[in-house]
């Protein structure tokens, strides 16, 4: 994890509402848990985050007003909060599509008069109600983007205020992305962090900060700012705006601002030498903006960006003017047992992991605009994103679709300083032309960020394009060679070729042998912008998609973010300077295989390949380059059908580089479960009742190698200021698992003991760190 600084940076990015149903919010971009949690010191802004300390009943009770609020019957949760606890399959998805109500009590701090103060939330799925003392302050339809209501007019500044959320769960055909069938499960709850934001009369509503020129020596980066103005005032202010890096001040520029404008804009220059951001050095800066009234600070807003040049040309996708073949997965961001509700490491973790473990360079937010904590991740990681709104094939009526505009507004308003977006996709996942509706959603993208191309995901190659860049899912092997300039496939294998962790041989082989056929033929053609695999996870869906239980089994690693072998194939692509990757492409077992079957295939990015059976050599091969021409690191194919004819034993793996040993893998012949692996993402937490990891489960040969037919039942027990989120005890799938362990509000160590009923009991211990609450 980065610096807890980074995580303090301030993207509060908003927008005065527009579209259907919106009159009177203002929209915000969802807020990290500790951005500014005590507000800007010498100004007037104050952030307190607004995660603790609810109220929730799954039966929605009516408000009342001051005295007549009952609280019996709910019970108290943090935020992010699922509306209902699930098993990680087999459920019905009608048992989260209900609607509920939440509440908080909070007093005003004092010292606060004159100021003005928002409640704004990162995410609801799917229509919230929001009420302040009984006074009912308007509905938001949409769980994917943020907003915010103003409290200023409603509050009792020295008593308890109360703020009710309704929230409706259903999948209401008004609400993108409903009214058709959807491939994805949404959900419920306020699963999105909420912030009380208390600010002056005048106050930086937003900041766009665009870096331009980035490869001259006239770098420069145009600093917009939006401000919102509520009274008279006739001080004389003035923005300034400033580079940081870190503590050091790069470049300041300031603006006396009399008349009222749309924006304003101050541009920064003579930045001498800039680093810049790339996939492998993600190097980030800091914006901040201060607004004055005469001499008196009155407001302060704090973002990151990134120095980069993104393009897609005919000759292929280029970053800071070097040629990068994109290579990545589809995401969605939901997660076991809480849907979407999981928690910023949580979020950054799934980053990492397609970053770091898997070795992708870009993302898809499949299929909508998804936690802010995972973008920092991209960010912060070297993840290329193409950012979409949400849909999947349906286009509703004419308020739906001016949700759908208002939903690009919003995505691109809280991302627009994101090193990591490269692409806005504008057009509702695989649906029918609508030529003025897509006018719409790519003029209101392009009107408020022209420095980043369209995109609309397509599966029709006859579709009218009036996008940028012609992205396509293509599902066909081969692919169709490319029809536009600038071509990118944005979904490929997926549906056509599902593949559970513990499948024959045959299937678990033939899937990774998929996925690098694909990117075999985009890395033939630099029209190829590149291509972008379904999908990175397993995933919850509705009956009519998935395997009879709720579970899409299309990702290269599970629903617990656990690798197939097929993920195996996405790594070894990476050059070995950054790691050696040997990855086998099967389990090791005689029997467990069709007769005729006796490939094994090895993903590699070493030169050379040995494999023994026992103290017998059986193989001893270079790369596939027949077969994989075009891959910088074709894996290894061979026919072993001799090998395991002769006397059996153990597998080993050796791969060479330049004639060197670098890397040995060993997979048992025995067919016997030898030892439980608990392995925890982090060890130490913060003790907030919101912050939680995974534990991964495992059992595994003498080698470590995954026994996929054990699915014995682990018992688990915690002790210390933790609790588990998931099923328990837990049945292993595929020879895995994982649940998460969440935090208390209280320090000191947490103690997980996995009990396997013949391999026994492993304990692992975090810690946890003390928290201290907000003001509110």
């Amino acid at each position: 994890m980065k610096s807890d600084r980074k995580n303090r940076m301030d993207r509060r990015r908003f927008i005065k509402a527009g579209g259907a149903g919106l009159a009177g919010l203002t929209l915000l971009p969802q807020l990290s848990t500790a951005a500014w949690a005590q507000g800007a010191k010498n100004s007037q802004r104050r952030i307190f985050p607004l995660n603790h300390k609810w109220l929730y009943s799954e039966k929605n009770l009516p408000n009342g007003t001051g005295a007549r609020f009952n609280d019996t019957g709910f019970a108290r949760v943090t935020i992010p909060h699922t509306n209902r606890m699930l098993p990680w399959h087999g459920f019905d998805d009608k048992e989260y599509q209900f609607v509920s109500l939440y509440r908080r009590h909070f007093t005003m701090p004092a010292g606060l008069s004159g100021r003005r103060v928002f409640i704004d939330f990162g995410g609801v799925m799917t229509a919230a109600t929001v009420t302040i003392n009984g006074q009912k302050l308007g509905e938001y339809r949409g769980g994917y983007t943020p907003f915010s209501f103003e409290l200023t007019p409603h509050l009792n500044r020295r008593r308890d205020n109360v703020l009710a959320v309704e929230v409706d769960s259903t999948e209401r055909s008004d609400i993108p992305p409903f009214g058709g069938d959807i491939d994805y499960l949404t959900f419920g709850g306020i699963y999105r962090e909420v912030s009380l934001r208390v600010v002056p009369a005048t106050f930086i509503e937003n900041v766009f900060a665009n870096p331009r020129d980035v490869l001259s020596n006239n770098r420069n980066v145009n600093v917009r700012c939006y401000l919102d103005s509520k009274g008279v005032s006739t001080a004389q202010r003035k923005l300034m705006a400033e580079l940081r890096d870190g503590a050091r001040v790069i470049a300041t520029q300031s603006l006396s601002v009399s008349s009222v404008s749309p924006h304003y804009d101050l541009l920064l220059t003579n930045l001498g030498a800039i680093d810049l951001w790339d996939v492998k050095n993600p190097r980030l800066y800091q914006v901040h903006v201060s607004l004055f009234e005469g001499d008196s600070l009155t407001d302060e807003y704090e973002t990151r960006i990134g120095f980069r040049e993104a393009s897609f040309t005919p000759q292929g996708f280029f970053l800071n003017g070097k040629h990068l073949k994109l290579r990545g997965l589809n995401r969605h961001q939901t997660y076991p047992y809480v849907g979407q509700a999981m928690p910023a490491r949580a979020q950054r973790r799934d980053a990492w992991i397609l970053r770091k473990d898997f070795k992708c360079n870009i993302v898809r937010t499949s299929h909508y605009p998804q936690s802010s904590h995972f973008l920092d991740g991209c960010d912060e990681y070297g993840l290329l994103v193409l950012e979409e709104i949400p849909g999947w094939q349906h286009i509703g009526d004419a308020k739906w679709k001016d949700l759908s505009v208002n939903y690009v507004e919003t995505m691109v308003r809280r991302d627009w300083n994101h090193p990591a977006v490269v692409m806005w996709g504008v057009r509702i996942n695989e649906s029918r032309d609508d030529h003025d509706f897509y006018v719409r959603t790519n003029q209101a993208a392009r009107s408020l960020d022209d420095s980043r191309p369209t995109g609309g995901i397509r599966n029709r190659y006859e579709s009218e394009l009036l996008e940028d860049v012609f992205t396509m899912n293509d599902f066909r092997i081969p692919l169709r060679p490319p029809n536009h300039p600038l071509y990118l496939n944005t979904e490929f294998i997926g549906h056509m070729y599902p593949t559970k962790r513990n499948d024959n041989i045959e299937r678990i082989t033939e899937h990774t042998m998929r996925h690098a056929r694909v990117h075999n033929q985009l890395a033939s053609d630099k029209a190829y912008a590149g291509g972008i695999g379904w999908c990175a996870f397993d995933y919850n869906t509705h009956s009519n998609f998935c395997s009879s239980d709720r579970i899409c089994y299309h990702g290269v690693a599970d629903i617990f973010r656990i690798p197939k072998p097929a993920a195996g194939f996405y790594k070894s692509q990476c050059s070995p300077a950054e790691e050696v990757v040997l990855e086998p492409a099967f389990d090791w077992s005689r029997g467990d295989r069709d007769e005729s079957f006796n490939v094994a295939m090895v993903c590699s990015n070493c030169d050379h390949l040995k494999i023994y059976i026992g103290d017998r050599l059986v193989a001893d091969v270079d790369p596939d380059r027949k077969t994989f021409p075009n891959l910088d690191y074709p894996p290894f194919v061979t026919n072993i059908r001799e090998g395991i004819r002769g006397p059996w034993g153990d597998l080993k793996l050796e791969g060479y580089l330049g004639g060197k040993l670098v890397i040995t893998k060993m997979m048992s012949g025995r067919g016997a479960d030898r030892q439980m692996l608990v392995e925890p993402d982090d060890l130490e937490l913060i003790g907030d009742g919101i912050d939680a990891t995974r534990i991964v489960l495992r059992v595994a040969d003498e080698y470590g190698a995954v026994r996929p037919f054990a699915n014995a039942a682990i018992a688990l027990t915690v002790e210390g200021p933790g609790e588990i989120i998931g099923e328990n005890p837990f049945s292993l799938f595929g020879g895995v698992g994982a649940v998460w362990l969440k935090t208390k509000e209280a320090a000191g160590i947490i103690r997980l003991t996995a009990k396997h009923p013949k391999l026994g009991s492993k304990t692992v211990e975090l810690r946890v760190k003390g928290f201290r609450p907000g003001l509110v």
